[in-house]
C-alpha cells in the first residue's frame, strides 16, 4: 500500500499490520477479515451517494449500488432466517438506536441487561444519548454468571416495558430465549400493549450464523441487531434483522409488531442516519457470502472449542473465571481475586508481550470502570488465524507468567523493572504469531 500524498498515514498503517502480525489478538470483539472484504471496503463505491433504499433512492446513478445492497440483504436474511434485513446501520450502536426509535416514544421503558452485569453501553448506560430519551431498567446476573431470569421477570411485570432486550458485551452463557419470550407474552397480556422482543447478538452473530448458538429469531424474538465485524468476520458496521411483513419504507404504517421491518427501515433512514456507506455494504455482502459457506460452520464450532480449552487451561494455571468457564467465545477472568492486582495493570503488562485483551469490570465491581477487577478475552481472532488446542494452552502459560510479574509491582510503571523478562516473553509470542499469518495483511 503506497501513497505519494499521504506517506505518513500509510507508514502507520504498515506499522499496524506489523503489530497485528507479530502479536495475538485476544479481544473477543475483534477478528480479521478476508482480503476480499478489504478489497470491497476500499473500492470506488465510497464515491457514491445513495440515500434511500434499493429502487427508492434520492439520487440517480444507483443501478449498481442497488444490486449490491440487495445481495447483502438477501444473504443476511438467509444467514439468519429473517424476513427482512437492513444493512445500512453504520455500527451496532446505530442499529440499536434505530430499533429503539422505531418502536418507542420518549419516556418509554426498555428492560435490558445492566452495564455492570455485562450489558452494552447502548443498553441504557447514563452516558449515552438513548438513556436520556428512554427509561432503561437494568436486570442483572446470578452468582454463576447467568441472566437472573427471576429478576428479569419481576422487573418486567413491575415496569411493563415496551421493549425487552437480551444482549451483552461481557457474558459467557447461552440465553434462554424461550423463557424471555414467555415473560414478554405475559407482560403484553397484563398491560394490553405489544412488547417488542429484541436481541443484540453483536458478539455471537457469527456463532448463530455458523449454527452453534441458538437464533433468537427462531424463538419468538421480533428483532435481532448485530455488528458485522466480530464473529461475522465482516467490515465494521451494523445490521438489523427482523420478522414481519416487509413494506414500502417511504410509506407510514401502523405501529405493530407485524410492521416492524418497515418501521425499522424508516427509523434507519431518514430517522437516524443519512447516506449509507455503500463500500462497507459491499464488504458486508462479501462477508455474508463467505459466512454462508460450509467451512464457516467449522470455524464457528472451533471458536467455541478453543474458548473452552483456553478456559480450562487458565483455570489450571490458577485463574478464577466468571461463571467458571464459557459457553460461547468469551471468557471473563477475575484477576483481582486470582492474584491481587487489577485488570488495567494486567492489560498493560500483556500488551508488552503482544497479547492484546481488555480490562473489564465484573458484576461484583462497584465504580471500578478505570480499575476493574477483571479482563475480558476470547478466541475469534486466534481461531481465524488457525490456532488450536496446543496454542490455547501456551497462551494460558504466558498469561500466568505475566501474572507472576504483575504480583510484584504496584502500578504499570513498576513493569519497567521486569522489562527483560517481558521482552523475552514478547519474543516467544512473536515467534508463534508469525507462524499464523493475518488474513489480508499483504493487501
Amino acid at each position: 500500500m503506497k501513497s505519494k500524498t499521504n506517506d505518513v498515514v500509510f507508514e502507520w498503517i504498515e506499522k499496524e499490520k506489523q503489530r497485528q502480525s507479530e502479536g495475538l489478538e485476544l479481544i473477543p470483539s475483534e477478528t480479521y477479515v478476508s482480503e476480499a472484504v478489504l478489497e470491497a471496503a476500499g473500492s470506488v463505491l465510497t464515491n457514491k451517494y445513495s440515500e434511500g433504499y434499493p429502487g427508492k433512492r434520492y439520487y440517480g446513478g444507483n443501478e449498481n449500488v442497488d444490486q449490491i445492497e440487495n445481495l447483502a440483504i438477501e444473504r443476511a436474511k438467509k444467514l439468519f432466517n429473517a424476513d427482512h434485513a437492513n444493512v445500512q446501520p453504520h455500527s451496532g450502536a446505530n442499529a440499536n438506536e434505530a430499533v429503539y426509535f422505531a418502536w418507542c416514544k420518549p419516556g418509554d421503558t426498555i428492560l435490558a441487561m445492566a452495564l455492570p452485569a455485562g450489558g452494552h453501553l447502548t443498553h441504557g448506560s447514563p452516558v449515552t444519548r438513548s438513556a436520556k430519551i428512554y427509561n432503561f431498567v437494568g436486570y442483572g446476573v446470578t452468582e454463576d454468571g447467568d441472566i437472573d431470569y427471576d429478576e428479569l421477570e419481576r422487573l418486567a411485570k413491575e415496569y411493563q416495558p415496551q421493549l425487552i432486550l437480551v444482549g451483552y458485551s461481557a457474558f459467557m452463557k447461552v440465553p434462554d430465549f424461550d423463557r424471555v419470550k414467555k415473560v414478554a407474552d405475559e407482560v403484553a397480556k397484563e398491560s394490553g400493549h405489544e412488547v417488542l422482543l429484541m436481541a443484540d447478538m453483536a458478539h455471537v452473530a457469527g456463532l448463530i450464523a455458523g449454527g452453534v448458538h441458538p437464533n433468537p429469531l427462531d424463538h419468538g424474538f421480533n428483532v435481532m441487531t448485530t455488528t458485522t465485524h466480530k464473529t461475522l468476520r465482516g467490515p465494521r458496521g451494523g445490521l438489523i434483522l427482523s420478522k414481519g411483513t416487509v413494506g414500502n419504507p417511504l410509506k407510514k404504517v401502523d405501529k405493530t409488531l407485524e410492521n416492524i421491518p418497515t418501521l425499522i427501515d424508516r427509523a434507519v433512514f431518514p430517522g437516524t442516519q443519512g447516506g449509507p456507506l455503500e463500500h462497507i455494504i459491499a464488504a458486508k455482502a462479501v462477508a455474508f457470502g463467505e459466512d454462508l459457506q460450509p467451512e464457516f460452520k467449522d470455524y464457528a464450532a472451533q471458536i467455541i472449542e478453543n474458548a473452552k480449552i483456553l478456559a480450562e487451561a487458565l483455570k489450571a494455571e490458577g485463574f478464577i473465571l466468571q461463571g467458571d468457564g464459557t459457553e460461547n467465545h468469551l471468557i471473563l477472568v477475575n484477576v483481582k481475586d486470582s492474584f491481587g492486582f487489577d485488570g488495567k495493570i494486567y492489560e498493560a503488562a500483556l500488551d508488552k508481550i503482544g497479547l492484546t485483551l481488555n480490562a473489564n469490570a465484573l458484576p461484583t465491581d462497584r465504580g471500578a470502570a478505570f480499575r476493574p477487577s477483571g479482563v475480558r478475552l476470547g478466541t475469534p481472532a486466534m481461531t481465524t488465524r488457525g490456532l488450536g488446542k496446543v496454542e490455547m494452552k501456551q497462551i494460558a502459560k504466558w498469561m500466568r507468567q505475566v501474572a507472576d510479574i504483575c504480583q510484584k509491582v504496584e502500578n504499570t510503571a513498576g513493569l519497567e523493572e521486569y522489562a527483560d523478562e517481558l521482552a523475552a516473553l514478547r519474543a516467544e509470542v512473536r515467534e508463534l504469531a508469525l507462524k499464523y499469518p493475518v488474513p489480508g495483511a499483504k493487501a
